[in-house]
């Protein structure tokens, strides 16, 4: 399908501590060297939503990342409009989270996308091919609420595994599976206002904090989400320090 820039927008996660890789600076700024040139490693994925057509990316940062501000601003040097919206801390659970925090991120700017097609990738990622989103654009029917991006996973016990029907509709979504026969991950997601409202219910009003969880009970209440497969797609992310020297020699 195609879509008016004014139905979309970007949202980018960066409220994360990054505490696992001991930086003195946010994570994602972590400098990647291209053609020997500085470029932050979340500059990647915001240009990625721009080539689709998005004109106005959210990012959701904590009260410490005052220097991915100074990197952004408003975002005209990379032809868009960033705001900003500060997460609160994530809600204490008795149950261990997977991912903590995500989900709240995801949420968190509900204000500003709550009316709007989001387009949502993570910062601390390199995701190749460059027009990934505008290919999911493209591929998000009119009775789907949203579309996953799909890459074959390297490391399942890190990745949200995705089970998939006959037809590429995502059934279920396996979170960090510690054994599986999966061969398909999800990197990135667009979802339409539909799912706005079903992840804004569970955070506020429902107490669910989990995204697998989250995206499992939206399938399961009739929400649609398909998903496109990218067989020669790559999808790196820095999590860890062997996931920063993993994705410095690709860059190179």
């Amino acid at each position: 399908m195609k879509f008016d820039n004014s139905e979309l927008i970007g949202l980018i996660p960066a409220a994360g501590k990054g505490t696992r890789l001991s930086l003195p600076f946010p994570k994602e700024l972590y400098p990647i060297i291209q053609d020997n040139k500085y470029r932050p490693v979340s500059q990647s994925i915001l240009e990625q939503i721009v080539y689709a057509g998005v004109d106005h990316v959210v990012f959701v940062v904590n009260e410490h990342k005052s220097q991915l501000l100074q990197y952004f601003g408003n975002g005209h040097r990379f032809n868009c409009n960033v705001s900003y919206v500060v997460q609160e801390q994530p809600k204490q659970t008795s149950e261990r989270a997977i991912t903590p925090g995500l989900a709240e991120a995801m949420d968190a700017g509900y204000h500003l996308v709550k009316d709007k097609i989001v387009v949502f990738g993570m910062p601390d990622t390199i995701i190749t091919p460059k027009h990934i989103f505008k290919t999911a654009l493209a591929n998000l029917r009119n009775d789907y609420d949203g579309i996953f991006c799909l890459f074959k996973a390297e490391k399942p016990e890190k990745s949200g595994m995705v089970i998939l029907s006959d037809e590429d509709e995502v059934l279920e979504i396996v979170d960090k599976p510690q054994k599986t026969d999966l061969e398909w991950m999800w990197g990135t997601v667009i979802w339409k206002p539909t799912f706005n409202s079903f992840l804004h219910d569970c955070i506020t009003n429902r107490g669910v904090y989990e995204y697998g969880v989250i995206f499992n009970e939206a399938l399961k209440s009739g929400l649609k989400f398909g998903g496109v497969k990218f067989d020669e797609g790559k999808y790196l992310d820095l999590g860890t320090v062997d996931d920063v020297v993993r994705v410095k020699e690709s860059a190179n």
